[in-house]
């Protein structure tokens, strides 16, 4: 044998023994059977339409985001615009997110133009008309869609984060529709999304927050009558979570009410780790332990040393979750208890760990997909993938005789290495992705008939049958190359811009065209050059 093509033949065994390897050797030993089986079912990994599984169509409420930056622009001018020597009657936020600065002082009107530049950089202002003089503040065009677009973007990263912690297997998290902030989720093998669905929607908004009247009102009326009818500057009245009872125990009925600190002094972004641990004050149940940075620890401790023997309220999404006494100086852990049981506390920690939503979601649509629909459609697309490569064998052999067999090698090697790729890689199989492999298979048959017809016109323009197969691919090659590059830069378009299916049918597209360029050159010349060393020099090449 031609020491070159020995060489070749043994790359090619190798390429066939690690994709081998890559499709029935993991996880297990392929000791049966039944094992091989297994681990193929493990390794090609299936999406939603094959597998089944849970469709979600959310939509982020962006406008919550939006009136959020405005509250933050009233809170930070209402503590600033003093400080500047400017007085007025009041400032507020409006139902569409206008901020209005009502009666500024005459002798600050003027410092008020000149420092809302660069208090509130994002808002124009323009006087107000009427009886009450003042300004009127509305978020610029781009500010505003760039807090929307940041708002989405951080909904897609703790979306994510929350479902990778779940460990379903390849879940489908992108952004749906043009223009209308919609996500789509695609959970497959996830036949009750009950749990998925509470993880996707807990808010996850920590803050930790001094309480300033430590009495439990027993409705907002009772906690507005104990102030005289307005709550004291800088404070906010927040519902506390009804205590879950010990065994034992019974609800106390009716809602729970206490007055706030405004302003927290640590919020969910402070957060480093969240984890659980049994509970040693409430047996059975199970507390949330949580670590800060090192910079939120810095204000932390001071603030705990400070306020030693008051109530410090942990607030999970606006409601009190517990409000435990602050007995020393605390540096950079806490914990809630909440009396949670183990699956809902560790919930609760994977949302702290996830961070919290910018904005609510909402939910437009929810499918659930039955497995029995995936064993079809892969009954199916199996049957069709396999009837198409029977016809095609049948047509390359009785076409082109003996070298239709070099054909059906090379296409066959070429589905192997399709799959084995796609175990390696970990992509998702879906439907359109089987009609990518039909499509490989279709033009690795015409890569195989390119080659062969040009060795035919070499061989009837009288060339010795060595010169006759070496001319025929070098002359195909270049065809071969531009179809198959122009095939891919296409696909690649559709991986990029496509979501869910089309993807699938693009991953499936490129890899297997990129095998099939070596397959159909490389494999199928080594073969080539096998059987004409072993051929007599005067033979013919069936062809």
């Amino acid at each position: 044998m031609n020491p070159n093509v020995k060489w070749k033949a043994l790359f090619i065994v190798g390429v066939i023994l690690l994709c081998a390897y890559g499709l029935i050797g993991m996880p297990n030993a392929p000791t049966s059977w039944e094992n091989v089986k297994s681990n193929l079912a493990l390794r090609i990994k299936l999406g939603l339409d094959l597998q089944g599984g849970t469709h979600l169509i959310l939509q982020v409420q962006v406008a919550e985001a939006v009136g959020l930056y405005a509250d933050g622009t009233v809170d930070r001018l209402g503590e600033e615009l003093p400080k500047q020597n400017i007085t007025f009657q009041e400032i507020r936020k409006l139902p569409d997110n206008r901020i209005e600065i009502r009666n500024v002082g005459g002798e600050g009107a003027g410092a008020f133009r000149d420092r809302i530049a660069e208090l509130a950089p994002d808002w124009d202002y323009a006087p107000t008309t009427g009886e009450i003089s003042g300004y009127m503040l509305t978020l610029k065009g781009a500010a505003l869609n760039a807090i929307r677009q940041r708002t989405m973007q951080q909904s897609l990263e703790t979306i994510d984060r929350r479902i990778d912690a779940l460990g379903l297997t390849e879940p489908t998290i992108a952004e749906h529709g043009r223009g209308d902030w919609e996500i789509l989720v695609q959970l497959p093998g996830e036949g009750d999304p009950t749990r998925a669905k509470a993880v996707i929607r807990a808010g996850g908004q920590l803050e930790l927050r001094l309480v300033a009247k430590e009495t439990l009102f027993t409705s907002q009326a009772e906690a507005l009558g104990a102030s005289g009818g307005i709550l004291p500057a800088g404070t906010e009245l927040v519902r506390a979570k009804p205590a879950r009872p010990a065994p034992g125990e019974t609800q106390v009925p009716g809602e729970r009410w206490m007055l706030l600190e405004r302003r927290p002094v640590v919020v969910g972004t402070d957060l480093r780790s969240a984890n659980t641990s049994p509970s040693t004050k409430y047996p059975g149940f199970y507390d949330v332990l949580f670590n800060i940075s090192t910079t939120a620890a810095q204000r932390f401790g001071p603030f705990t040393e400070q306020n030693i023997g008051k109530q410090l309220a942990i607030v999970l999404d606006k409601r009190i979750e517990s409000s435990p006494v602050i007995n020393g100086r605390i540096e950079d852990s806490g914990m809630i208890e909440g009396r949670f049981g183990q699956e809902e506390a560790k919930d609760l920690a994977l949302i702290l760990r996830a961070g919290a939503l910018p904005a609510s979601i909402k939910y437009l649509e929810e499918r659930t997909i039955g497995p029995s629909l995936g064993a079809d459609s892969i009954r199916q697309g199996v049957q069709a993938s396999l009837a198409s490569l029977v016809l095609v064998m049948i047509f390359m052999v009785i076409y082109y005789r003996l070298s239709g067999v070099n054909a059906v090698l090379a296409l066959i090697l070429n589905l192997i290495i399709l799959m084995a790729a796609l175990a390696w890689f970990g992509a998702v199989l879906t439907l359109p992705g089987i009609a990518g492999v039909i499509l490989t298979i279709g033009m690795g048959v015409d890569s195989n008939v390119l080659v062969f017809e040009r060795i035919r016109e070499e061989l009837r323009a009288g060339k010795a049958t060595v010169s006759a197969v070496e001319a025929g691919f070098d002359r195909a090659f270049l065809t071969i190359l531009d179809t198959h590059v122009t095939t891919v830069v296409s696909a690649l378009f559709l991986f990029v811009f496509g979501t869910g299916p089309v993807r699938g049918f693009a991953v499936t597209l490129v890899i297997g065209l990129i095998s099939n360029l070596f397959t159909a050159i490389y494999v199928s010349k080594t073969i080539f050059g096998w059987h004409l060393g072993r051929m007599p020099r005067q033979a013919e090449l069936s062809i």
